[in-house]
């Protein structure tokens, strides 16, 4: 059950803040996701499409932040303390059934390494359980992806299954997908009930 009704719009953890998109972000989302080409690409279908300009990032920002608003979807910019670098994205998704969501994310090529992906997904796995009230949390990665799938892992999730041949990666190419799941029930014994956060409605009021 949700401690406050969600959604959360910015979640700050000891290192970093998580918020929800703002137009006037694009410029920075651009720089980091041009700067990281070479690292995503690999891994992340999307990646393929860039680079794109400030326009695009700007319309593709508010066709998020409208998603955001009506609850369809969550997605968030990954910022340093100060808000003046963007280290990555993430996000909450609900593509993977009813009272659960999807935990996403990618690091800017400079951070990778700095256990940011881990702080991330701790400190969106508890506002899931705590704000949006979810009875369970997935991570999805391409086995290959080795840094990706330690993330899960160190939060307490457990991987329940490899599916072959279930991400479409681009054109014809097909690869595999980790499925690593954590229920509401194992969530107040896991690494993740443990993250420092603070979490903030709209409005901004708090709520962890």
């Amino acid at each position: 059950m949700a401690l406050h009704s969600g959604p959360a719009y910015r979640i700050v953890t000891d290192r970093l803040v998580v918020r929800c998109w703002n137009p006037e972000d694009a410029p920075l989302l651009k720089a980091a996701i041009d700067a990281s080409l070479d690292h995503l690409r690999p891994f992340m279908a999307w990646a393929l499409n860039e680079p794109e300009d400030v326009e695009k990032k700007i319309e593709r920002i508010r066709v998020q932040r409208a998603k955001f608003d009506r609850g369809e979807d969550f997605v968030f910019g990954v910022f340093s303390a100060d808000e003046r670098r963007v280290i990555g994205g993430t996000g909450l998704h609900p593509r993977v059934g009813e009272g659960a969501l999807e935990i996403g994310y990618w690091i800017h090529a400079a951070e990778i390494n700095q256990g940011y992906a881990t702080e991330i997904s701790a400190a969106l796995t508890r506002a899931a359980f705590e704000v949006w009230g979810v009875k369970r949390v997935e991570i999805h990665c391409d086995p290959r992806n080795l840094a990706s799938a330690s993330v899960p892992r160190k939060l307490g999730f457990t991987c329940e299954a490899t599916l072959r041949q279930r991400y479409h990666y681009r054109e014809e190419e097909w690869t595999d997908m980790m499925i690593w799941t954590l229920f509401a029930g194992e969530f107040p014994l896991s690494p993740a009930a443990r993250a420092n956060i603070q979490a903030f409605d709209a409005a901004g009021r708090r709520m962890i």
